[in-house]
């Protein structure tokens, strides 16, 4: 893995929020309709075969897709987050992992989503990222990313009157297709948004591919 310093400020800085992260963002679900009919494709995609969360963070999205009749496995960095969606979302299972090492074995998912976790990979992690992402899904498995659209580098110090350090990698959705096609996906659709009220005032891409 590369820049393991790195993802351990992404670790660190999210067991430092993560209480915070789950009761501000926990239900946020609850006024993105966009998201929950995506999040709906992604499940109706699956047929009934796991899915996996990769970034779940307090797990409020594999409770969504548990919920809505799907198996699910949430995959996160840090441990705090791990540990409240265990608390939160029995009906799920929970790992600890890394995107560019997943903990899964070869072809262990039927589909698999990661909402804003890519945004934490440098540039240059992204296409073996997306290259591990295909080896935890089946054939013809469904694959749902997204990300804040731009160029920009966000670095964070402080969240929420916490101390952290973290950055948020914007990103161009032709770039994301791209790295997705060259790792073995073909791009089936893509939606950007502006945000809701409720969100950072940031454009939003959602891209859902599928496994060659």
């Amino acid at each position: 893995m590369t820049n393991t310093a790195d993802h351990g400020r992404v670790r660190d800085s999210y067991d430092v929020v993560a209480q915070e992260y789950r009761d501000r963002i926990g239900g946020e679900l609850a006024h993105k309709p966009v998201d929950r009919a995506l999040l709906g494709a992604v499940v109706e995609a699956a047929a009934g075969g796991p899915v996996a969360d990769l970034g779940c963070g307090p797990g409020h999205v594999a409770g969504w897709l548990t919920a809505h009749g799907a198996e699910v496995v949430g995959i996160d960095l840090s441990p705090a987050m791990v540990e409240i969606a265990r608390r939160e979302h029995p009906g799920a299972e929970f790992r600890e992992g890394d995107l560019l090492r997943l903990p899964a074995t070869d072809g262990e998912f039927a589909a698999a989503v990661a909402l804003y976790s890519v945004i934490h990979l440098d540039p240059a992690e992204l296409a073996p990222a997306f290259t591990e992402l295909r080896r935890v899904l089946r054939p013809s498995g469904s694959l749902l990313v997204s990300f804040h659209i731009g160029t920009e580098v966000r670095r964070l110090d402080e969240w929420w009157g916490h101390e952290v350090d973290v950055d948020f990698h914007f990103l161009q959705p032709d770039v994301v297709a791209g790295l997705l096609t060259g790792a073995g996906f073909t791009v089936e659709a893509r939606l950007e948004r502006e945000p809701l009220p409720e969100e950072a005032e940031t454009r939003r891409c959602y891209l859902l591919a599928r496994r060659d």
